[in-house]
């Protein structure tokens, strides 16, 4: 049955609407809810979240007695017991998901803790990004109630004495509501596939079966299953076997190094929907088409604090100092970059999430990506943003009218000094040094830093051009394919000598 046949109570569409508070209020009401059900924790109680809650202003009073958490300490002093199957730790009750996330630096899993109440919340999150996309921009009903084809990790849990872990995508898709799992595809079985290949492969022999009106998943990854369709069936583009397919929603990298690549596969435009879901929690999403931004969910589950990303607050390695400067949502500046703290019903508090972003709209608290604390290059005050990085290469794509489909970069040692070589992967024919020129041009002029070094310790950049397989070959070893897989945009340390390593095995 499709979603808008539904019948739901009154109180569920205004649970759903769009508030008109203001932020300060929503995030106040939200860090309220949060200490009330947590109190009795062993965490509440350590930080006395009793007094927090009667003081005048438990904001700031929350921000002064709760210290703030990296991924290591938060997990070595609270989250450990958790996983130990201990109840009432930083939530209420037992946590039995944790969602397995290694970013797109680490080698080693980190276990993130997933609640009833999270996945509820997320859920929740994903329909007001919905029925505001359906009020402001008058989407067509008739697409809400196809299919929605979802590429993310399995469903196929790894299961412990206490608790089950697997990619967060895998985990919301073994909880959706029983009225979405009509629309809901692959479907339970393919779902559960571990092996990412194999479960590619019943896809694409589902293809013809399915009416698809919305893909949803990291791009890479929904490029290569298209590709795979449209091979498999001799097409000229994905429309032929999926007509209605008029929507893509996308989140965890910047969409524009894919456009073109998209665009090729596609007989006629489809319309992009960004989101921001991250292992912690459904963070902001489009809710206007064409929207600069996302609008963060200021009023369901997550309590926001921003910390400006500059040196008086990280090192030059992207660590967090012990005491921060933070900023409510609504105290923030537009323009700046910042990096989210949140506080969670999985019992995150004042955690480091490790994204960087920028206000594009203080009053509409809407953000836009910029990077990752530690995947930002400044050797010698270059201070290169990811967002720098996307920008770059989206316009060396368009005037070379090549498709890049990945990329990477690294500083390196140049004899007395430094330089960043670029890894960049496309299967169109072009020259290397026509890149170098063009990329190390567009990096000058959106970025001054980067101008300025360049004359002085940055003494060169490299290009080497290689195939989107020799990426997707990587991942593959590594063991990060399909669902919330990235390649990371910046490379450093462990991660930096196995990619050079994999490289010289592949040309060997």
């Amino acid at each position: 049955m499709a979603f808008i046949d539904i019948k739901f109570p009154k109180s569920f569409y205004r649970a759903l609407r769009i508030p008109v508070s203001s932020t300060k209020r929503q995030q106040l009401k939200v860090l309220q809810k949060l200490l009330k059900r947590a109190r009795f924790t062993d965490f509440g109680q350590k930080y006395l979240f009793d007094q927090i809650l009667l003081s005048k202003h438990p904001g700031k009073n929350f921000q002064r007695v709760v210290p703030t958490f990296t991924y290591e300490k938060i997990f070595k002093e609270w989250w450990v017991r958790a996983l130990e199957g201990k109840p009432d730790v930083c939530w209420p009750g037992t946590i039995k998901f944790f969602a397995l996330s290694s970013g797109t630096s680490e080698s080693s899993s980190k276990y993130i803790p997933i609640t009833k109440e999270l996945i509820r919340a997320n859920t929740l999150t994903s329909f007001r990004q919905l029925i505001s996309l359906a009020s402001y921009n008058n989407v067509p009903k008739k697409y809400v109630g196809k299919g929605w084809l979802m590429l993310g990790g399995s469903t196929h849990l790894q299961k412990t004495a206490t608790y089950y872990a697997g990619d967060l995508s895998g985990i919301q898709a073994k909880n959706i509501p029983f009225w979405f799992q009509g629309m809901y595809k692959p479907g339970k079985k393919i779902a559960s596939v571990v092996d990412w290949s194999k479960k590619l492969d019943e896809i694409v022999e589902k293809a013809p079966e399915w009416d698809i009106a919305f893909l949803v998943g990291v791009p890479a990854w929904v490029q290569l299953c298209m590709e795979k369709v449209i091979e498999r069936y001799q097409l000229n583009n994905i429309h032929e076997i999926w007509p209605n397919l008029a929507f893509y929603v996308h989140g965890g990298v910047a969409l524009e190094p894919y456009k073109k690549g998209f665009n090729k596969l596609l007989g006629r435009p489809i319309t992009y929907i960004e989101t921001y879901l991250a292992s912690e929690g459904f963070l902001a999403y489009q809710n206007r088409q064409n929207a600069k931004g996302m609008k963060l969910a200021t009023n369901n589950n997550i309590f926001f604090e921003f910390v400006p990303f500059d040196q008086n607050n990280f090192d030059i390695d992207g660590n967090m100092v012990e005491n921060p400067q933070t900023f409510m949502a609504h105290e923030v500046e537009k323009g700046k970059n910042y990096a989210i703290l949140i506080s969670t019903n999985a019992g995150t508090w004042r955690y480091l999430i490790g994204d960087t972003v920028q206000f594009v709209d203080v009053e509409k608290s809407e953000i836009i990506i910029t990077g990752r604390t530690k995947h930002f290059l400044s050797l010698v005050g270059e201070h290169l943003s990811v967002d720098n990085m996307n920008k770059a290469i989206n316009l060396v794509s368009d005037e070379l009218n090549i498709s890049i489909g990945e990329f990477t970069v690294a500083g390196v040692p140049y004899g007395d000094f430094f330089a960043h070589h670029w890894f960049i992967a496309t299967n169109d024919k072009v020259n290397s040094e026509t890149i170098k020129f063009l990329l190390d041009k567009k990096l000058k002029e959106l970025n001054d830093d980067y101008e300025v070094e360049r004359n002085h310790a940055l003494k060169e950049i490299f290009v080497d051009v290689l195939s989107e397989e020799t990426f997707m070959s990587f991942m593959r070893l590594k063991g990060k394919v399909g669902g919330q897989h990235k390649f990371p945009r910046v490379l450093k340390g462990k991660m930096l000598d196995e990619w050079q390593k994999f490289l010289k095995e592949v040309k060997a």
